[in-house]
Formats: C-alpha cells, sequence, structure tokens
C-alpha cells in the first residue's frame, strides 16, 4: 500500500470515528433523563428537555379519554398542594390507582404538562390473615343482610380480569374452593403481586348493585 493511500484511509477513518461520536452523543442526549421531584418540575419544567418525575398519584385525579390516561402526581415527602399534572399516551398497568407510586419520563410541554412516554407504578405489598374472613359463597349467601357492612371477604383475583383504576371493575373476586364470583369495585393502588390467581383478602361491603366496594385490597399471609 502506497503512502498516499495510506494517507486517505487515515483520513476515511477520522471521519468515520467524528460521525460515531456525534451519534453516540446525540443518541446519549436524546435518551438521558434529569431526575426533577415534582416541585422542581412544577416551577422549573425545562421544556422540551427529557425528564423523570416520580410522586404519588393524587386521590381521584385520573381519568381516561380516547385511551389517554390524564391524572396529577405530588411529593408525599413535600408539600401535597404541589401538584404536576401527567398526561399518558398508553395502557396504564393494573397496580395503577389513588396514592400509587407513579415514575414518570417524558417531556413538559409549555403548559407545564408532563408528556409522559414510560410510565412505572410501583406500591409495596402488604397481608392480611384470612382467618376472620368470609368466603366469596358465604358472602353471596348472607344476600341482603350484609348489603352495606363493612366486611373482610378472602378469594383469588380471577384469570385474565386485573385492571387499571378508573376501567371499570378492578377485578372479578373468585371462590378458592367453589364456584362463586363477585366483580369488585377498588380505586387504590395495587402491588406487583396482585396477580392472575392471587391469594386476597378485602376490606369493604357489598354493594346494592351486587359489587364489592372495596377499601383495601391485601394478600393473603
Amino acid at each position: 500500500m502506497n503512502a498516499k493511500m495510506k494517507k486517505r484511509m487515515i483520513a476515511v477513518s477520522g471521519v468515520i470515528v467524528i460521525v460515531l461520536i456525534l451519534v453516540l452523543a446525540f443518541v446519549g442526549g436524546n435518551t438521558a433523563a434529569t431526575t426533577l421531584s415534582v416541585a422542581e418540575a412544577a416551577e422549573n419544567p425545562q421544556a422540551g428537555q427529557k425528564v423523570q418525575v416520580s410522586g404519588n398519584v393524587v386521590q381521584d385525579s385520573f381519568s381516561t379519554t380516547d385511551n389517554v390516561l390524564t391524572f396529577k402526581i405530588y411529593d408525599p415527602a413535600g408539600d401535597p398542594a404541589q401538584q404536576l399534572e401527567v398526561r399518558y399516551d398508553g395502557a396504564a398497568s393494573s397496580t395503577f390507582g389513588n396514592d400509587v407510586t407513579a415514575i414518570c419520563t417524558g417531556k413538559i410541554n409549555d403548559a407545564g404538562v408532563l408528556e409522559c412516554s414510560n410510565l412505572v407504578t410501583k406500591c409495596p405489598s402488604k397481608y392480611e390473615n384470612a382467618d376472620s374472613a368470609l368466603t366469596v359463597d358465604q358472602l353471596l349467601g348472607y344476600g341482603d343482610e350484609v348489603v352495606g357492612k363493612v366486611v373482610k371477604v378472602a378469594g383469588t383475583v380471577g384469570e385474565g380480569t386485573l385492571k387499571a383504576a378508573g376501567q371499570g371493575d378492578r377485578f372479578v373476586l373468585v371462590a378458592t374452593e367453589a364456584e362463586g364470583s363477585i366483580p369488585v369495585a377498588f380505586d387504590g393502588a395495587l402491588s406487583d403481586e396482585v396477580v392472575d390467581g392471587a391469594s386476597v383478602v378485602l376490606t369493604g361491603s357489598l354493594a346494592e348493585d351486587g359489587k364489592f366496594a372495596a377499601t383495601d385490597v391485601a394478600l393473603e399471609g
């Protein structure tokens, strides 16, 4: 290989290296997200930059329209009045609900709304002893006698029935050793361990429409 050819190859290699550096810098700049608190995001939105904000979902602040979920988050360790509105164009997981911890990644628009491209929800697991709980069939057997009265009922989560809060019945509670079942209304947070077939203990009351209005959902333990 002559000297002229060597110089040309070195020049081409140099150009390739520069292009790769620029590409990596561009990709890195577009994937890295700046971590902000709810207060920081509300006061200094850094419009156009990718950010990640974590907070708890404000009670009953969520709604879904045309498959777009909107909700507000707050910092449980800060001022609860300081809130950030989030817009998420995607399917929320079954764990989503009131006061669940939401980790939101996206960009804040000119209106101060976080346009979320990635949503992760987290809720600690809690356990409840089922010894004093009714079975599904026992609850249904009481009929009108138990409507409106606070009780505990144990059963398993029906296969394929889990939904995020605000999307109708949260899940169907199925009798562990029988055929009875009852739809459950619950807008609170669920842990990742509440899945199809999980044994759970619910606290709440039977409504006149036949649904169980739960105020608490715990894993049986």
